[in-house]
């Protein structure tokens, strides 16, 4: 009896392996794939490889070229400041991206951990912890996040917690309905039977195959990390000047947008909205690419 238990577990394992490359194949056949991937690329190398290449005084203030339009010296004008919009925006890049990434990143994390432990569990611990998070979704997050602005110094680190504390309960949801549907499948009867513990049942059977949902619910969290982080330096709750980013730059452009400073408004604004669009097209050929009913 044992001979056939045996056989299965590999053939479930093959088709494991086999499934993500059909996957990959399908996402990188989507025009809108290429699209996000090479602006992401872009939007990278323009905000890490960009202030390597283009030597400039980043943050340096120049009263006397206070406003000054785009012009050879400086491709993207200055602020009020006299401080280089370029370089600026490239510095604001970094913070931008690397907060939004984080974030993302950390939500991911907690959300596939917590959401496969309560699917996998199931019963009283499974209704407990779902509770719990229906209670967190009903917490405000925007007077949390203006009680620990007025607590706490803004930094980088307490922007991608604070992000990631209210990112995490979709993802969580997700996997758990996954995990639900998954751990009653022959090739997880098959691995409990030959005496595999829940642990690795979770991380060599279940987890490649919520694959798919984790990665698309992590490409949105990047847009709205990016979006949020945007959304509060804009309302005065990022980070403290003189550190640029795109929804610092936006919100003080606001002060200039009737003088015609348009290189002020125009470029950080476009900025967010290239990333946005970039993460959503990964996010809906990733979708497209895992969801079967969607497979062209």
């Amino acid at each position: 009896m044992a001979a056939p238990e045996l056989q299965v577990s590999p053939q479930a394992q093959m088709a494991e392996t086999r499934e993500p490359s059909r996957e990959w194949r399908t996402f990188w056949r989507n025009p809108l794939a290429w699209a996000g991937v090479f602006g992401l690329v872009f939007i990278v190398l323009f905000s890490f490889v960009g202030p390597l290449v283009y030597h400039a005084n980043d943050l340096a203030i120049h009263l006397n070229d206070a406003l000054q339009p785009p012009s050879a010296q400086f491709p993207l004008g200055t602020d009020e400041l006299g401080r280089n919009n370029l370089s600026r925006m490239m510095i604001g890049g970094q913070l931008s991206l690397e907060v939004g990434f984080a974030a993302a990143l950390v939500s991911m994390v907690i959300g596939v951990v917590y959401g496969m432990i309560s699917g996998y569990i199931g019963g009283f611990t499974d209704v407990l912890l779902m509770r719990i998070v229906d209670v967190l979704y009903s917490i405000p997050s925007l007077f949390f996040l203006l009680f620990i602005d007025s607590v706490f110094r803004p930094s980088a680190i307490l922007l991608i917690f604070i992000i990631a504390v209210f990112s995490w309960f979709g993802v969580a949801r997700l996997v758990r309905g996954q995990v639900l549907s998954l751990k009653s499948r022959d090739y997880v009867e098959a691995a409990r039977a030959l005496g595999a513990g829940n642990g690795r049942i979770m991380w060599r059977h279940l987890l490649p195959n919520v694959t798919g949902v984790v990665l698309v619910s992590t490409t949105l969290q990047v847009a709205n990390a990016i979006l949020t982080v945007a959304g509060l330096s804009f309302l005065g709750l990022g980070l403290p000047p003189p550190t640029p980013n795109w929804g610092q730059m936006l919100s003080d452009s606001m002060n200039y947008m009737f003088q015609n400073a348009w290189w002020l408004i125009y470029p950080p604004g476009f900025a967010i909205l290239l990333v946005e669009l970039c993460t959503n097209f990964i996010g809906v050929s990733l979708n497209q690419a895992y969801d079967p009913r969607l497979r062209k």
